[in-house]
């Protein structure tokens, strides 16, 4: 199968997976490196070992047109932060390796809430991309175990693994699995994550705390010390009894700040202040 790839370098593997099993790469789509979006580096080198064009700007119709005047067979989709044009009048075939267990969790990033919500399974999905976003017959997915020790960048890493896994169930038996992919139920929506969800609540529960700094991982949190807010790139929490107010300073340690929180501790290890 002839074949683009849009992604950034974390959904490589899907690239690699495909090409191995003799898919035909013509075209490579990324976007600028942001903390969510991952970077290109390692996509951007492929490119152009191979000399593969490399886009990062917006895929626009007339892009759809070039590829199939290439002869283009499949646009494959692992991540971007844009819808995609309408394929249909240019390419035979459109899917997308969606990160969750579809239809839970579509929408643009629901690892965040895959950790937050307690999940103790997730999954890859590839699926048939339509209008909607995430919606479109699923081909298959690949499912792996969630626990409580997971954080954001273990399950990146998981998501990764299962992804070329899975790439390499689609390579194998793509057309009947386009054929027989089946229709999603009503499922789930959700949103990007909010700043209130990557916000310390000291009046919290120490679990509560755990699961955001497990949720967000390097991506970091926000807290609010002595009425400054905070951003926070490495803290802990621990149960213990205590009479102090919540947010209150219990300790500090060089540049940890131990905070009493509803039922515990919380100390700031990496932080900064900012400006409201």
């Amino acid at each position: 199968m002839r074949f683009a790839f849009v992604g950034c370098d974390r959904n490589i593997g899907v690239l690699e997976s495909l090409q191995a099993a003799g898919w035909t790469l013509l075209k490579v789509f990324s976007q600028l490196a942001t903390e969510v979006s991952g970077s290109n580096q390692q996509l951007s080198a492929l490119a152009a070992l191979q000399g593969i064009p490399l886009q990062l700007s917006r895929i626009q119709p007339a892009d759809l047109q070039s590829l199939a005047e290439a002869a283009c067979e499949v646009l494959i989709v692992a991540s971007y932060n844009y819808k995609i044009p309408d394929w249909r009048t240019y390419l035979p075939y459109a899917l997308n390796f969606h990160p969750s267990p579809l239809p839970v969790g579509r929408g643009p990033y629901p690892l965040i809430q895959a950790i937050l919500r307690g999940h103790s399974a997730w999954a890859v999905s590839c699926h048939h991309i339509d209008a909607s976003y995430d919606t479109g017959a699923v081909l298959d997915a690949e499912k792996f175990a969630l626990d409580e020790y997971d954080t954001h960048e273990t399950l990146h890493l998981k998501i990764q693994i299962a992804s070329q896994v899975l790439a390499k169930r689609i390579a194998a038996g793509f057309r009947q699995l386009w054929r027989e992919a089946h229709i999603q139920d009503e499922g789930e929506y959700w949103p990007m994550f909010s700043a209130e969800e990557q916000t310390l609540d000291c009046s919290g529960s120490v679990a509560l705390i755990r699961r955001q700094l497990r949720a967000f991982g390097r991506l970091g949190c926000y807290t609010r010390f002595q009425g400054q807010k905070i951003q926070v790139q490495q803290a802990s929490a621990w149960p213990g009894d205590h009479n102090l107010p919540a947010g209150s300073l219990v300790h500090n340690a060089g540049n940890t700040l131990v905070l009493a929180c509803a039922d515990g501790y919380l100390a700031l290890q990496d932080w900064c202040y900012l400006p409201d």
